[in-house]
């Protein structure tokens, strides 16, 4: 995979209202994030999933979010006070190989990799760090885009996922992503 981080300036476009039309966070997100959850949100860029996510967990869950770009991680900042939604938000900032989750271990009940494992220099060490976190039932909801990883990509990710323990329970329909669901058991 390539491991190139998306720029820090394309999170605008990321985060913009209008790719609502193409994918539709609540709507994604909706069967799987309910109120008073504690969320886990790898590579949140400026916050397209993450307004969404904190709306879902209401003001007793909590949803942390975790990019390497700071410039990101501000803009999340910024939306997510402007949005009222900022006292649900925990914003970090980590240095790789490491997500900077160590805090987490059994505390997450879903976490949202989305578009993120292709542009991670050590998918197994990230995978496992996500598993770490999760407790047992706990979901993650994976998704790629078609554009950047291919289905073997995918697969092989998956397989990596299935090795660290992790079970394949749903294949989502994404548009414009490899998407599948896991359940730690």
């Amino acid at each position: 995979m390539s491991q190139r981080v998306c720029p820090w300036w394309l999170g605008y476009l990321l985060a913009n209202p209008l790719r609502k039309l193409y994918s539709n966070p609540e709507n994604i997100l909706r069967p799987y994030v309910h109120e008073g959850m504690t969320v886990l949100e790898v590579g949140s860029g400026m916050g397209f999933f993450t307004l969404p996510l904190a709306r879902l967990v209401g003001e007793s869950g909590r949803v942390v979010c975790v990019d390497v770009q700071d410039k990101m991680i501000r803009g999340l900042k910024r939306r997510a006070t402007r949005a009222g939604l900022i006292g649900r938000i925990e914003l970090r900032v980590n240095t790789p190989p490491s997500v900077g989750i160590d805090d987490l271990v059994g505390k997450v009940d879903f976490a949202l990799i989305f578009a993120v494992v292709h542009e991670v220099p050590d998918a197994r060490q990230f995978l496992f760090e996500i598993h770490r976190s999760l407790r047992k039932g706990g979901l993650v909801l994976f998704s790629e885009p078609t554009s950047h990883v291919s289905k073997e990509e995918f697969g092989g990710t998956l397989a990596l996922a299935q090795a660290l323990g992790f079970r394949v329970a749903d294949s989502p329909q994404i548009r414009g992503s490899h998407s599948s669901l896991w359940v730690k058991d």
